[in-house]
């Protein structure tokens, strides 16, 4: 990419890095962000699996909550007034997958919060944080002290290999269990870690002050088990893990319910519980929570050896009739064998074992509904 093209684009803390590693960039969410390195997207995805991958996140967006009262069960209150999830739930030094939903109870953003202790800490996608931002203020602002940190580093450490690395600098980490968030000092370093990621894999997400993430960075890279990681392989591995991708598997227009993350919407916040409702699109979502959507997002397996990619349109038989879903996300899983993919079908297609074609080309392709995630998760429980 020339310099003219990327004039405009944000710069992570890791730019120069990336650059130095032979990173090839691409344009992505506004900054400019590595894709893949020398090693390629099939090893530093299959690396990622067996050893430990080191991915730049700094482009998302870091948002810390602290409620004017002085109390955090006030902030976690005040936020429930956007999200169907229960923050009021989270423990002190514990996280929680999030969603902000709109009035017709489709998708605004998913996010991570974290109970802090004394405050709430956020981390919200690129491509939402301004908006997600705004949205919190316009909310909150009465009842709560907003701080946007969207100059800080945030380094995503994963794979099995990842604590050995992380706890050889700051040795608290391997102390720490999935959806732990903890400060620890890192080499000299402090930082919010949390034991999260987008992989599937065993990890840490790790939360630095500008000037230290590059030092940060290189001192894990220094462990011969890690490598850098691009965007590329990261969305292959969050595929396999059934992970959602904010923009391609959910959106405005899909509600939490068809996305199939009922899970993420606690029973504090449905119906019957002690905060029921009370969030945008309550309405909408409780009663699919009663009556069922007509859609759902499901795993989808190819036949064959040929990825099926977002937006091939799906069809109940080989020829004929009108397209009765959509693939939302799709590629090759490295670590599957094979193609894999997500997308949205009608409930009555919805069981696993169900066999669709996928338009590719022109041509029908038989693609079978497909239990997620595709690859079993290897979190530290």
């Amino acid at each position: 990419m020339s310099d003219n093209s990327n004039a405009e684009l944000s710069k992570t803390p890791l730019h120069s890095l990336h650059l130095e590693l032979g990173a090839r960039m691409m344009a992505f969410a506004g900054y400019d962000m590595p894709i893949q390195y020398p090693l390629g997207v099939m090893k530093e995805h299959l690396h990622t699996r067996a050893g430990a991958g080191l991915f730049d996140v700094s482009h998302m967006g870091q948002i810390l909550i602290r409620a004017k009262s002085g109390d955090q069960r006030d902030a976690a209150l005040a936020l429930e007034a956007i999200t169907p999830v229960a923050v009021a739930g989270v423990g002190e030094g514990r996280q929680r997958y999030g969603l902000f939903t709109n009035e017709a109870g489709g998708l605004e953003d998913d996010f991570m919060v974290a109970n802090r202790g004394d405050h709430l800490y956020l981390v919200v996608n690129a491509a939402c944080k301004h908006e997600d931002l705004a949205r919190i203020e316009a909310a909150l602002s009465a009842t709560c002290e907003i701080e946007a940190q969207f100059d800080r580093g945030l380094i995503a450490l994963q794979g099995p290999a990842a604590e050995s690395a992380l706890s050889a600098l700051a040795p608290q980490a391997a102390e720490m269990k999935f959806m732990d968030v903890r400060e620890l000092t890192i080499d000299g370093a402090r930082a919010i870690v949390s034991r999260s990621g987008y992989s599937g894999e065993d990890g840490y997400e790790i939360s630095l002050d500008a000037m230290d993430t590059d030092r940060i960075a290189r001192a894990l890279l220094a462990d011969d088990s890690v490598e850098a990681i691009g965007l590329g392989a990261r969305d292959s591995l969050r595929l396999e893990a059934g992970l959602c991708l904010y923009g391609n598997d959910i959106d405005q227009t899909t509600t939490p319910v068809e996305a199939n993350l009922k899970w993420a919407i606690q029973k504090a916040r449905r119906t019957g519980g002690d905060r029921e409702g009370g969030f945008p699109g309550a309405d909408v979502i409780l009663k699919q929570f009663e009556t069922g959507p007509e859609r759902l997002r499901v795993g989808l397996q190819p036949a064959g050896k040929a990825p099926v990619r977002a937006g091939a349109e799906l069809f109940s038989a080989e020829s004929g009739g009108s397209p009765v879903g959509t693939v939302t996300s799709g590629g090759f899983g490295p670590s599957a064998g094979g193609p894999v993919a997500m997308g949205y079908v009608p409930t009555a297609l919805s069981d696993v074992g169900t066999t669709l074609f996928a338009e590719v080309r022109g041509k029908r392709l038989p693609i079978t509904v497909a239990a997620l995630p595709f690859v079993q998760p290897t979190y530290k429980r």
